[in-house]
């Protein structure tokens, strides 16, 4: 493995509950890096030569100013190159954005605002466009995610709305994943297919990471529930060196036919159709997690509060 990115889930805790949100996001969620963690962190991720990113996330990273700030600061001086991901709850006025973003001039090279009609009630809040408007004042870059609506069966809409949601998709929203919150609350709102078509994992480079999660709980996620150790017990770098993706209990399946190979290696029970890839592995994720305590972690990525 060559990591290149470190995508640091400052915490599970956020101030929305997002239908599509991946990891459970919640005001009452549990699990927050604390300064002493994230110095161990900057420590373990020096000694991993390839990596140049380090992305904030969360969660609402915001929601933790301080710790947030002085780890900006800290890994900026170690000399990554830094990220935030957030909703922009914070920015409630202009002049309220420019002074919570002053002090990052300078340290950041990408801050990514999330909003969309799961956030907001409206593509892009207000919130947003004091945020966007603030980092560039103060020559940020700066950009926007947004996650579309789920699309509407056919059957249930028409040839023009199918072709407007396809557009909005295509030009400046993407897709939702049904895997976390998305499996259990958006899923049963867009068309299913047959299991057996989803014989590749669409989104991950499970073969050659490039980027790889960590939580808050120390866990190094391939993909958000899917783990390959714990940097608080085994050090990141070797981890990253014994990573042998056909080994891995759950990752080897997945390279080799995607969430179908996961339902024929362990005999699994399952439904006859889904709504993605996504939506399958994680059904039987949820299915595996007594079988692999250690490997589908933590508990917050499978819908605990």
């Amino acid at each position: 493995m060559r990591l290149n990115g470190l995508h640091i889930l400052l915490t599970y805790q956020c101030t929305f509950e997002c239908d599509h949100c991946f990891v459970w996001g919640s005001p009452r969620q549990s699990g927050t890096l604390s300064r002493k963690q994230l110095r161990e962190i900057l420590r373990q991720a020096e000694a991993v030569r390839s990596i140049e990113w380090i992305y904030f996330e969360g969660g609402e990273p915001f929601l933790f100013y301080p710790v947030l700030l002085n780890a900006v600061r800290e890994f900026s001086a170690a000399g990554f190159r830094i990220g935030i991901v957030t909703n922009g709850y914070w920015a409630t006025s202009l002049e309220v954005a420019m002074e919570l973003l002053r002090p990052f001039d300078g340290l950041l090279s990408n801050l990514s605002l999330s909003s969309d009609l799961y956030h907001y009630d409206e593509a892009i809040s207000f919130k947003t466009k004091n945020a966007i408007q603030a980092a560039e004042s103060l020559g940020l870059p700066v950009g926007k995610i947004s996650i579309a609506q789920p699309e509407v069966p056919q059957q249930r809409c028409s040839v023009r709305r199918q072709k407007n949601a396809f557009k909005a998709v295509a030009t400046s929203e993407s897709r939702v994943m049904y895997r976390g919150r998305a499996a259990e609350k958006l899923a049963i709102q867009t068309s299913w297919r047959e299991w057996t078509e989803f014989s590749e994992c669409p989104h991950e480079n499970l073969h050659k990471l490039d980027r790889i999660h960590l939580d808050p709980l120390g866990y190094l996620q391939v993909c958000q529930g899917i783990s390959i150790g714990n940097l608080f017990r085994r050090p990141l770098k070797e981890i990253c060196d014994d990573y042998w993706p056909n080994d891995h209990p759950i990752v080897g399946p997945l390279l080799n036919g995607g969430p179908v190979k996961l339902v024929e290696r362990y005999s699994l029970p399952h439904a006859d159709a889904y709504a993605d890839a996504c939506h399958l592995c994680y059904a039987m994720r949820l299915v595996l997690r007594e079988r692999f305590p250690e490997t589908l972690v933590p508990d917050q990525v499978y819908g605990a509060i």
